[in-house]
């Protein structure tokens, strides 16, 4: 397989993905970011914590996720448990947010 190819089949991939994004994003109440994963979610917990040094870390917990990860054969997760030192961003999907652009290729 040439590079090209490679290139190719993740360009492919990664539309695959946007697709599925698309058509499950109205399921779902919240999005999650955090460094490694994009999750829609339905329940989030955030609980920030601390190690006996003092430094801060996040604990994030959902249930019934989608996960954004091209290489995931299935990508719904019944739970979810992420422990980062990293930021983890939270957001409620607003019903505007839901109005995306049409796909040229439809």
């Amino acid at each position: 397989m040439s590079s090209e190819d490679l290139e190719k089949y993740e360009a492919e991939m990664e539309l695959q993905l946007y697709r599925e994004y698309r058509d499950v994003v109205g399921l779902f109440t919240h999005v999650v970011e955090t460094e490694r994963r994009f999750y829609l979610t339905n329940h989030v917990d955030l609980q920030p914590r601390s190690t006996e040094s003092g430094e801060t870390y996040f604990e994030v917990t959902m249930a019934d996720a989608w996960v954004w990860d091209m290489h995931r054969a299935a990508r719904f997760v019944k739970n979810v448990r992420v422990v980062t030192f990293k930021d983890v961003n939270v957001e409620e999907i607003t019903k505007s947010d839901l109005d995306l652009p049409a796909d040229p290729g439809d």
